[in-house]
This record gives C-alpha cells, sequence and structure tokens, in this order.
C-alpha cells in the first residue's frame, strides 16, 4: 500500500462511517469498479482507531459524563438514577443485538462481503431506511427521554449493518426516527451508539491482525489512515449534524440508489 492509497482509503473511510452512506459497500465496491487492491487488516484496523478517534474528541463531553455517571452508577447501586447512567447502561443494551449478531453469524457475514453484487443491492436497503426515517419522523423527543424499547430497537436496527451496503449511521438514525426522535438527536444517539461498536470492529480487526502476523504495510502509509480517517471523519460527524437541523436525509438515501445502480449497471456489463 503506498501513501496516497492510503490517503484515499483514509478519506473514503472517515467519510462514509459517519454519514449515512454505508462504509463497508464503499469498501467492498469501489475496489471492485477500480480494481484496486481491498485494504489489508493492518489498514482496517488502523482505519477503525482512527474514526474511534475522531467520534470520542468530537463527542469527548459526553463521553466523559456518560462514563463517569455509570461508574458512579455502579458503585452506589443506582444504574439508572442520573441521565448520564441511564445513557451509558443504554448504551451498553444498544450494542447488544449487534454483538451477538456478529459473533453468531461472523461467517455467513464475511461471506457477504466477497460477493459486491450483494452489497450494492444493500445500499437500495439502507436508501429505503432512510426514506422510511423520513417518513416516520414525528417528534422531537429529548435523549433525556430515551427508554429501554427505544435502546432495543435502535440496535437491532444497528444490527443490521453487519450486511456489506447497510449503513451503520444510516440504520441507527432511521430507528431513532421511528422512536420519535428528531434527525439531528437520532444522529447523535446512532455517533455515541458507535463508538462500542466501532471500538469493538477494531479490536476484532487487531485480533485477526495479530493471528495473521501481517506486517506488509509500511508504518507510513498506516499513520496517513490514522489521521486522514480521523480529521475527515470529524469533519464528517460536524458536517452531518449541521446539515439535520435543518435538511431531510433524502439526498442521502438517492446517493445511496445511485451508487448502488451504477454499480449493477457496470457489473452486468
Amino acid at each position: 500500500m503506498t501513501s496516497l492509497d492510503a490517503l484515499i482509503f483514509g478519506i473514503i473511510q472517515g467519510a462514509t462511517e459517519f454519514l449515512p452512506v454505508s462504509s463497508s459497500g464503499h469498501s467492498v465496491l469501489l475496489p471492485a469498479i477500480f480494481n484496486m487492491t481491498p485494504p489489508n487488516l493492518n489498514a482496517v484496523a488502523i482505519a477503525h482507531l482512527g474514526t474511534l478517534m475522531a467520534v470520542l474528541i468530537y463527542f469527548s463531553r459526553d463521553v466523559f459524563s456518560i462514563t463517569k455517571g455509570t461508574f458512579a452508577s455502579i458503585r452506589t447501586g443506582k444504574l439508572l438514577e442520573t441521565t448520564e447512567s441511564k445513557m451509558g447502561w443504554f448504551l451498553v443494551i444498544g450494542s447488544i443485538p449487534a454483538a451477538l449478531a456478529g459473533l453468531t453469524a461472523k461467517d455467513y457475514f464475511e461471506s457477504i462481503f466477497a460477493a459486491p453484487n450483494m452489497s450494492a443491492m444493500f445500499l437500495f436497503v439502507t436508501a429505503g431506511l432512510l426514506v422510511f426515517g423520513e417518513f416516520k419522523l414525528k417528534g422531537n423527543k429529548p435523549l433525556a427521554e430515551l427508554t429501554v424499547k427505544d435502546t432495543i430497537i435502535i440496535g437491532l436496527f444497528q444490527a443490521m449493518a453487519l450486511l456489506p451496503g447497510i449503513s451503520r449511521s444510516g440504520s441507527t438514525i432511521a430507528g431513532g426516527l421511528l422512536c420519535g426522535f428528531n434527525r439531528e438527536t437520532s444522529a447523535r444517539y446512532s455517533f455515541l451508539l458507535g463508538i462500542p461498536t466501532i471500538l469493538g470492529a477494531g479490536l476484532l480487526s487487531l485480533k485477526d491482525l495479530a493471528e495473521t502476523r501481517n506486517a506488509d504495510t509500511p508504518i507510513i502509509p498506516l499513520i496517513v489512515i490514522f489521521f486522514v480517517s480521523g480529521v475527515v471523519g470529524y469533519a464528517c460527524i460536524h458536517l452531518l449534524l449541521r446539515w439535520l437541523k435543518k435538511r431531510s436525509l433524502i439526498p442521502f438515501a438517492v446517493y445511496c440508489a445511485s451508487f448502488g445502480a451504477v454499480y449493477l449497471l457496470i457489473s452486468y456489463l
């Protein structure tokens, strides 16, 4: 992997991790379209750590207060006494569906990554979820009113994103809209819920990397991937939250459907 390859991969991963357009779909389809070598485990692991850095820095105050409140609730035994502790435990609960699905059907999900046409078709699912979310937009509930039911519903939507082509942020935002939150609040919760997921994905990539002892990537490209994915990811979080204050998810739905259709057309031809 050259530094230019690393730059391109870092930009793609940083942008698509948080914009509702599916990072997994892009990581499968773009190499197939341009006959590129897919990123190896080194690059994937570092990219996840870069995007994790972005969301942790952007939501550092929220992460600190939630972490502090959660540990305080363990000491007192009153797990849901404060908004911060409740949010912490709800983030744990919301991460369970994706974790269980990933652990029990890991081989199945990995097999789909080897079928780009499936990823392209799942982009239509992402587009449908975004349109569905817009159709269900009906409330302005604050995160302080998040319930266990809301958490489980959004967590189930997140589990769908294990399929390449289905956007994690897009599916969880759609789940939040279904539960009565507005676009911006749904996106904020989506990013917070993504912290355990991105961390888990990064740790699994590092575990696979340690097992395969893959050391064919020079250090400079990995540094480029880490910082570029982090900087681009941070910018995309900020831009999406500003966008969703006044604008809809429909443009992202159109993009996903168009990208999927273009790939299928190229594949057919």
